[in-house]
């Protein structure tokens, strides 16, 4: 088992990450925000929450990300 680190400076980047990889999947199906976040239905905030690295997304959310641009989930959280 591994322990946590002291500070939460690794979540912040594993969400940049994450960011990272919804907008590179989503400029390679070349879709724009606002046709992602309506055919996810989440939120245009949410989904601009998300790429910039802020945001917490719940499951089920990512699992829209993924079912709509494609690719699978364990993509966008590698």
């Amino acid at each position: 088992m591994h322990a946590l680190p002291d500070d939460d400076d690794w979540l912040t980047n594993r969400q940049h990450i994450l960011g990272a990889r919804v907008r590179s999947a989503r400029v390679q199906q070349n879709l724009t925000q606002e046709q992602l976040h309506l055919a996810a239905e989440i939120s245009r905030d949410t989904l601009q929450s998300i790429e910039a690295g802020r945001g917490n997304p719940t499951l089920a959310t990512l699992l829209r990300l993924a079912h709509v641009m494609g690719v699978p989930v364990t993509h966008l959280l590698e």
